[in-house]
Formats: structure tokens, C-alpha cells, sequence
């Protein structure tokens, strides 16, 4: 189930995106690890990987709607399979990728032909885009800009302020930038040679370039203007909601070449005589390590499918989109952890991929929000979720070759507690032979006894390190359900998606230890968690099965020298 370079082939995808997938594959491997390594540890700009994609035209048709070019379209599906890949070598790629999605977010959903017309002809000539929100002094807190922008005197506005941690800045044919007039808020469209804009800086010491920049008076024309007003703030949280889900991908492809490395290296290793994989808490190790992959790759193929039938009516992709920021991006920190205890001072080599999946994979889970917030925005759907499901058809798997056109016109950015959701049991009855998978049902079912018996006093709900204990719990129902559609959706074997639940079985046990340990926690509440640990169903023989898809991984991939 894991993408392995030496036998991708995407053929669930039309003939177009397979070739320049798997030309994307070949540029890479036939560059080598050694210039691989070599480019992360000199942290030398990748002049060499945007010329192949304005070459092949990579990011112009996979970025541009069909709306604005008709032999191109924005696919959630191809796109999260060129994430993947990008992320499988090397977050600095993967990120030049991201932030020029970001970028793009505001100029897609924006009314302005003429900044999209020029959009779409920077991405055909092979430029890359910067999503100018954050600052220095308050992140992305949009409420507070001091990106100003006066009128003036022969038309128009003039920007000055500075902006911080803006991906691709240093070279970005167009920069959305998020700024404010006396009228209020406002997108505009800015480009990184102008003499205006002054680039400071880098702020990381990385390959990709994350810079600072400001504008010194800087031209804002009327056709400049991307949104206004409320438009431009909802343009900033629709283009989250777009772009972020990349997050998942690149933890995907993170773990997943660091797995072929960890692995090959454990089973090949001899310590006392046998292979390191020969012991029993290596074993136990990698395989937790390969199933909660597996399970990263479950939940995040089936939230594309969300987000492809989404529309105004079925907005529950605004669920799993900070699900997939939150959830997988840590669950891809676990995934290397455990691989890193197998292997050790291995993880520390230079020459290895996996110190670099080690350093780059922390950063996925705070871009653009750290885990305290994507829990926070998670709890606002718990209650329509939990209690008050309404029929809706079902969304079916989404490979097709639409364009996902809904993405920039999903309007003002409220109203997600009212979202409502199908009936998450649905998902959960259909395995309930899978004893794992009936336990941790037990678990799912005492979590709205909780919710309805002992619900958070109007204190507790103050009480934001209470409630995130609560979060952690709610989020690993809804990550259930849909690795269980997926299952379905894919025939995975049961052997396999019964060890996935033995896994979340542990994980909600440890959330409920926490929530009974917490002060804010009532004595009510504390009981209800200790009555709900849990110690998953072991079975030999499914460990064994499970653990020979391990083993299969040893010397499946290895990047050419």
C-alpha cells in the first residue's frame, strides 16, 4: 500500500497526470540520493526541480481551474498524489509546491478575470506563487494586519507594512497579500521583482526559502484588488481549508520512504548473533509504525473523496480538513519516533534520508496552526456529529477527471457548528465482526454516554487544556469511521484493519488516562474515563500477517546512489 517509486503507476488517474507523476518520480530518482542529500545539507535553492516543472508544465496544469485553461484543472486526487511524492523526497519540494497552492487560493476565488487571466499565465511560463498572510508580530491572526494600504493621490492604494514566513517570497511571479484599507480588509495581488517590494531575508536555515519581505509604498491598482471587505477575510480561511490539506500528503510521503530505510536497515542489522527485526519490541515497533501509516493513508484518501463531492450543501470536508492537519500530521511524528527507536544512531547519518524525515516531519503539524487550534476548530462539529446525523447519499470514491471547482466559491467562512453529518456508526456497524474494531465501538459509545451524562460544565468549557483532552478523544471516532469507509471502499484485509484498531483502542485509552488526570476533570468524569481503558484483542496470527507486510518492505525501495 505504500508508494514505492520502483512500480508507481497511478492508474487510477488519466493518461495525462500518470505522465507527469511518474516523470516527477523520474526526475528524482535519476538525480540520485547523493544530490538529494547533498541539496538539503548545502540548503541550495532548487533551480533545478521548478525548471522541470515549468518545463513539463507540472504546476500549470495541475493548479489552473478549468475555468481559466481548459486543458488544465484543480483535482484534489492528482494533487494529493503529487504532494505525496514531493513530500516522499523531501519537504523543501513539497513546500515550494504548498505555498504556491496557497498563493493561488486567493486568485482563484476571486471575481477579478483579469489578476486570474495573469495567473494562469505566470503558472503556463513556470513561475512560482507566495501566500502573503502571516507576520511577524501575530502569526496568522488576521483580525490584526498591519499590512496598511492608503489611497493614492493618482488612483489606486500604496502597501506598506512587512510580512513573515512567506513561502517562495524570494522569487514568486504573484504574491496574494493580505493587507487592510480604511475600509477594511483587502487581498492584493503584489510580485516579488517589483523595486516596491524589498526581500530581507530567509528565516530558516533550509533548502526552501521562507522569507520576510516588505513593501515600501508599494502600487496597488484596481485590478490589483483580488477581495474585499469580508470577501478577502473569508478568501484567507477558504484558502486554509484548500490548501492546507496538503499537510497530510507530506507526511505520507515523509514516513513512507523513511519506512523503506528504517526497515531495510533493522532487518539487515545483526546484533547478538540475529537481525534486529528479531526482537520482539522491534517487532512490535515497526508494525505500529507501518499501521498507523496505513491508517494515515486511509483517512487521508477518503477525505479527498469529501472533498471532491463537497458543496453547499455538504460542507463535512471543513471536519476532516483540520482532521488531516492535526490528526495525521502527528500521527506521521509517531510513525517516525517509533522507526527511530528500532534504528537509532542510524537516524542520525547525514547520508540517510531519515535524519531529514526526523528534523522535517515536526514542522507539518504547526504549519499554519498548531495542534491546539485545528483540536479547538474539531470540537465546534462534535455535537451534530455525535448526536444528530441526518441521511445524506453516499460519497463515492472520486478518481474522476473533474475540477473541483466548488473549493473557490464556498462562500462567507461561518456557520460550522450548524454542518451536519451522516450517521458515524454506519461505518463501524459494518465491521463489528472485527473484535478490535467492536472494541473500540465500546470505547466510541461510552464518549457520548460522557458527552450526555457528564457533559463539560460551562467552566470546563472555558477551560481550553481541558477541552483538548476531550478533543483528542472525539477526533479518534472520526478518524475511525473514514479509515473504515476506506477500508471498505478498498478490501483491505481484516488482519490488517484490525491491527489499526488495536492501535486506536491504546490511543484512546492513554486520552482517557489524561482526561482523569486532568484538574478541571470531575469525579464523575474521572470514573467514566478509567472505566473506559481498554486493552485491545491480541491475536498471533493477525500480529504475524501484519508483520510479514513489514518484512516485505525490506529492500522494496532503496534510492540509487
Amino acid at each position: 500500500m505504500l508508494f514505492n517509486p520502483r512500480t508507481y503507476d497511478p492508474t487510477h488517474l488519466d493518461a495525462e497526470s500518470r505522465r507527469l507523476l511518474r516523470a516527477t518520480v523520474d526526475f528524482f530518482e535519476e538525480r540520485g540520493k547523493k544530490a538529494l542529500m547533498a541539496g538539503y545539507l548545502e540548503r541550495g535553492w532548487y533551480s533545478d526541480f521548478l525548471d522541470f516543472a515549468a518545463k513539463e508544465g507540472l504546476f500549470a496544469t495541475f493548479l489552473t481551474p478549468a475555468a481559466d485553461d481548459p486543458q488544465t484543472r484543480w483535482d484534489t486526487a492528482r494533487n494529493a498524489a503529487l504532494s505525496e511524492i514531493l513530500g516522499f523526497y523531501g519537504l523543501d519540494y513539497w513546500y515550494t509546491w504548498q505555498v504556491t497552492v496557497l498563493g493561488l487560493g486567493p486568485v482563484w476565488q476571486s471575481a477579478n478575470s483579469a489578476a486570474r487571466a495573469h495567473a494562469a499565465r505566470l503558472l503556463a511560463d513556470g513561475h512560482v506563487m507566495a501566500f502573503g498572510l502571516s507576520e511577524r508580530g501575530h502569526g496568522a491572526d488576521i483580525y490584526a494586519t498591519d499590512m496598511v494600504l492608503t489611497p493614492a493621490p493618482e488612483g489606486g492604494y500604496l502597501a506598506n507594512g512587512t510580512k513573515y514566513y512567506i513561502g517562495n517570497g524570494n522569487v514568486a511571479g504573484l504574491v496574494s497579500v493580505f493587507g487592510r484599507t480604511p475600509d477594511g480588509y483587502v487581498f492584493f495581488a503584489a510580485d516579488s521583482r517589483h523595486p516596491a517590494y524589498h526581500l530581507i531575508g530567509n528565516v530558516v536555515a533550509k533548502q526552501m526559502y521562507v522569507s520576510t519581505f516588505e513593501l515600501r509604498d508599494y502600487p496597488v491598482r484596481e485590478e490589483d484588488v483580488l477581495h474585499s471587505g469580508q470577501a478577502a477575510f473569508d478568501a484567507a480561511l477558504n484558502t486554509v481549508n484548500v490548501g492546507k490539506f496538503n499537510l497530510c500528503t507530506a507526511a505520507i510521503g515523509i514516513c513512507e520512504h523513511a519506512m523503506y530505510e528504517a526497515v531495510t536497515h533493522a532487518h539487515r542489522r545483526m546484533l547478538y548473533g540475529k537481525p534486529v527485526t528479531d526482537f520482539a519490541h522491534v517487532r512490535r515497533e515497526l508494525s505500529d509504525a507501518y499501521v498507523r501509516l496505513i491508517g494515515m493513508k486511509l483517512f487521508s484518501d477518503r477525505a479527498v473523496d469529501y472533498f471532491r463531492s463537497a458543496g453547499p450543501d455538504d460542507r463535512r470536508y471543513l471536519l476532516f480538513n483540520p482532521m488531516t492537519k492535526m490528526k495525521v500530521t502527528t500521527e506521521g511524528e509517531r510513525v517516525i519516533d517509533l522507526m527511530w527507536d528500532v534504528i537509532a544512531a542510524k537516524g542520525f547519518e547525514k547520508d540517510t534520508y531519515f535524519d531529514k524525515a526526523a528534523m522535517d516531519i515536526r514542522g507539518l503539524p504547526k504549519l499554519e496552526g498548531t495542534v491546539h487550534v485545528n483540536l479547538a476548530l474539531i470540537l465546534k462539529f462534535m455535537p451534530n456529529y455525535l448526536f444528530d446525523p441526518i441521511a445524506l447519499p453516499p460519497v463515492p470514491t472520486r478518481h474522476d477527471a473533474a475540477d473541483d471547482e466548488f473549493l473557490f466559491r464556498q462562500g462567507p467562512a461561518r456557520g460550522l457548528g450548524a454542518i451536519r453529518f451522516h450517521d458515524w456508526r454506519i461505518a463501524y456497524d459494518k465491521y463489528a465482526h472485527l473484535p478490535n474494531v467492536a472494541r473500540f465501538r465500546e470505547q466510541a459509545d461510552g464518549f457520548t454516554i460522557l458527552l450526555r451524562d457528564h457533559a463539560p460544565t460551562a467552566e470546563q468549557q472555558k477551560d481550553l487544556d481541558f477541552l483538548l483532552a476531550v478533543g483528542h478523544l472525539f477526533a479518534l471516532i472520526v478518524y475511525g469511521q473514514l479509515i473504515l469507509e476506506q477500508a471498505e471502499l478498498t478490501d483491505l484485509g481484516p488482519a490488517l484493519l484490525d491491527e489499526i484498531f488495536a492501535v486506536l483502542i491504546r490511543d484512546f485509552s492513554a486520552y482517557a488516562t489524561d482526561l482523569h488526570g486532568k484538574t478541571a476533570t470531575t469525579d464523575a468524569q474521572a470514573a467514566w474515563a478509567l472505566a473506559h481503558v481498554r486493552r485491545p484483542v491480541a491475536d498471533g496470527s493477525r500480529t504475524a500477517e501484519v508483520w510479514q507486510q513489514v518484512v516485505g518492505l525490506v529492500g522494496a525501495y532503496e534510492m540509487r546512489p
